[in-house]
């Protein structure tokens, strides 16, 4: 049994948030019977699984759409099973946001309580409110936790299955999501951290067979980039830059170190511009996000670090690719959201008596927000009037009244998208 390392907390507390866990799990679990959350990535998933398994046009978008093809595999699965559906949807993501939980705490047993750790993943508004929509995150975090968990059972058994394991579930996070190729060279330098003597050795022996090696894996990089749609994304990443490096860069740091804030404090910079004067509301989440990216990092690389060395090279690579990611979303920090929560709980909160009480503060303001998070989720969600206004800032109002009610409920109403409203009729 794994002898804990972190600060004990008495019996009262640790149940307290057992069941807030075990609350805010069933409230995910009755989110399954609200209705399909359409977003825009959604629309693009379903039109290339209706692509993929009726066939299309293939000059038509969902032909060459770049998205990959890990989740729309999960849809035309479900499909075929004729089980595609808005309660399948949100229970598998469920599925995959508990197992991915549960795997996490796995690598980190004895480092953090499992159920803070599982409070604080679960109360946290962003996975709140994607766990209910048709896209890949949660899927993401199963396959992505699945290839650590692997990686790290190889660490501990030094078992070459494992090891193969891992790379396999690295290969299904990039074909989830293309950001997963942060994953892939985070394993390779796990390995050469974890046998680094023996590497040495070979490195004087066998220079010439090092460097062979080094060139196929650059070939067989550049071969199999445009297989896992990562030329793609690099072809977004150029147009970005054409409009000048200073204003990628500006746009895209501001952007992120935003989204970071967002996540963090667990509301959307929405629910709080308004009440803050001119710009300042920006200027505070910027700035707040940039001193949260430099806690990680400092969390992640200072000497007595307790993260895994390739879990940190993963989170340093995808902070990396993700900060010059020319589009704005908070949820971009949701595939890492529990990994970024065991490194926060790295903090030792209790050294200080004046941060013992910032952090009790802040988790007090932050399970409520979560809980509001949540009770608004289902307010708006079990209600389909309200659920057609409010879901996607009301996008698809007209769409959602037309399948719930048999037409739109607003007399201004003027167009109807027959693709969404197809998915609707065909997926709800």
């Amino acid at each position: 049994m794994v002898q804990p390392t972190y600060a004990p907390l008495n019996t009262t507390v640790s149940n307290l948030f057992r069941l807030a866990m075990l609350g805010m799990a069933l409230v995910y679990l009755v989110s399954c019977f609200t209705p399909l959350h359409i977003h825009f990535d959604s629309i693009r998933y379903y039109n290339i699984k209706d692509c993929i398994e009726f066939g299309c046009d293939p000059n038509s978008f969902a032909a060459t759409d770049y998205l990959p093809y890990g989740y729309t595999g999960l849809l035309i699965a479900l499909s075929k099973l004729g089980i595609l559906n808005a309660f399948m949807i949100t229970f598998v993501n469920c599925l995959y946001l508990f197992a991915g939980l549960y795997l996490v705490y796995k690598i980190f047993a004895g480092q953090v309580h499992p159920f803070l750790f599982a409070v604080l993943a679960l109360f946290n508004w962003t996975v709140i409110k994607f766990v209910t929509h048709p896209l890949s995150e949660m899927q993401y975090i199963f396959v992505s936790s699945v290839s650590l968990f692997c990686f790290f059972q190889f660490t501990r058994k030094k078992s070459w299955l494992y090891l193969l394991l891992a790379f396999v579930f690295a290969i299904l996070t990039v074909l989830t999501r293309t950001i997963g190729v942060a994953l892939m060279p985070a394993l390779v330098l796990g390995i050469a951290y974890e046998y680094r003597n023996e590497l040495k050795r070979v490195v004087q022996k066998h220079k010439l067979m090092l460097l062979v090696i080094v060139v196929l894996g650059i070939a067989g990089a550049v071969f199999s980039a445009s297989k896992l749609k990562i030329t793609d994304y690099s072809g977004l990443l150029k147009e970005a830059f054409d409009k000048g490096a200073g204003h990628f860069f500006a746009e895209n740091l501001s952007n992120h170190f935003s989204e970071l804030t967002e996540v963090f404090f667990n509301m959307p910079a929405s629910k709080l511009m308004g009440f803050l004067p001119g710009k300042l509301g920006p200027a505070l989440f910027i700035t707040l996000g940039v001193a949260l990216l430099g806690w990680i990092m400092y969390n992640l690389f200072k000497k007595n670090s307790k993260i895994p060395f390739y879990i940190r090279m993963y989170l340093l690579f995808y902070s990396i690719i993700l900060l010059n990611w020319p589009y704005y979303d908070p949820r971009f920090w949701v595939p890492v959201l529990p990994l970024l929560v065991v490194v926060v709980l790295q903090t030792p909160f209790n050294s200080r008596s004046w941060l013992k009480g910032v952090s009790r503060l802040y988790l007090g303001v932050y399970l409520a927000l979560g809980l509001f998070a949540a009770a608004y989720s289902l307010y708006i969600g079990l209600d389909k009037n309200r659920f057609a206004q409010k879901q996607a800032s009301g996008v698809y109002r007209n769409e959602y009244e037309t399948e719930f009610f048999g037409k739109p409920q607003n007399d201004t109403a003027t167009h109807i998208d027959q693709d969404v409203l197809k998915i609707l009729k065909k997926y709800n």
